[in-house]
């Protein structure tokens, strides 16, 4: 097998389980708040990340060298995860994730001030077109815009400011920095709300609550797998596979059917993505490839996106693990 088709098959189980991961988190949606579940995600995965924290031999201590990038970066996670599970509680899935899709849209706009890249009109058309298709999946005016179409874009715009930000920091920073500040305030913050918004929770669900940590953490190990693995140009796309199942978790479990609207807008948002992570793959087209160096699912606090090999990246820039580089940069 070759490195390529074996980090695509890493990348396709991975977000297939991100999928499972966001369909406990639909189901539990409808009982709880969003608060409820990304506070109790975070808690049970404290044992999975601290083992993983524990591998971070690079010498340093846990202040930020960068502590206002830093700061943005927490709060962007902390907004990136509660609009994600409020999202996915209160929309259809395949809605939800064709306005998450728009993270490299705009991901390549926030490069621009953030990183000084340089966006010629090629790639400006794609994100226009990209952006357009999100319109077309809102359709305002046609539907009511609801907190959940709200909370889908909040989750998207901080996604792509925290990618942009762990870009632009992220060689400066220990791994174990860039993880435990906003772990840590997803349990704070989050914790302190849940006082508002509490249910008492049976067995069962604490257990669908354990198994949603187990799933992000297995998902976020096999997409650092994948990167490892083969070529970013290759892994990245990868990340649209969730929409089929959406598709058919969306119909099997929850009676959802893909309307035209979000199905063409979806075709836009994914074909302009594509073309922005193929563009800034020839290496011609973009200094900092922002996109292709991008995890492609939206840092909730609940998963782990550091590892061991990090440490080694933006030494190879030729490398596979050179372009997978997404958590720090040389």
């Amino acid at each position: 097998m070759s490195a390529n088709l074996r980090g695509a098959l890493f990348a396709l189980m991975a977000f297939g389980i991100f999928a499972t991961h966001d369909v406990f988190v639909k189901t539990l949606g409808a009982s709880y708040s969003p608060v409820q579940i990304l506070f109790f995600s975070v808690l049970l995965s404290f044992p999975l990340a601290t083992l993983m924290l524990m591998r971070d031999s690079s010498p340093g201590t846990l202040l930020p060298v960068h502590p206002w990038w830093m700061a943005l970066r927490t709060i962007a996670t902390v907004m990136t995860g509660l609009g994600a599970f409020l999202a996915f509680s209160v929309l259809p899935l395949t809605q939800t994730y064709a306005i998450l899709f728009a993270a490299p849209l705009l991901i390549t706009v926030l490069a621009i001030p953030m990183l000084g890249e340089t966006v010629r009109l090629r790639r400006w058309m794609a994100v226009i077109v990209g952006l357009g298709g999100v319109m077309v999946v809102l359709r305002p005016g046609a539907t009511e815009i609801g907190a959940g179409h709200v909370a889908a874009l909040t989750a998207a715009v901080g996604g792509a400011f925290n990618s942009v930000i762990v870009r632009k920091i992220g060689a400066d920073e220990r791994p174990v920095v860039m993880m435990l500040y906003p772990l840590v305030a997803n349990f704070v913050l989050l914790g302190a709300a849940l006082y508002f918004v509490y249910e008492p929770m049976p067995i069962e669900h604490l257990g669908l609550l354990a198994l949603i940590a187990i799933f992000a953490f297995t998902a976020g190990r096999l997409v650092i797998a994948a990167y490892q693995s083969g070529e970013a140009a290759i892994i990245a796309p990868m990340q649209y596979s969730q929409i089929i199942w959406a598709s058919f978790y969306g119909y099997q479990f929850f009676g959802e059917t893909i309307d035209q609207p979000t199905l063409i807008g979806s075709a836009l948002i994914i074909g302009s993505g594509l073309y922005i992570v193929l563009r800034e793959s020839t290496g011609t087209h973009s200094r900092t490839t922002p996109v292709l160096r991008t995890r492609s699912r939206p840092d909730t606090g609940t998963y782990l996106r550091v590892g061991p090999f990090l440490r080694f990246i933006g030494k190879h820039p030729d490398s596979r693990i050179g372009l997978a580089n997404t958590d720090r940069q040389e």
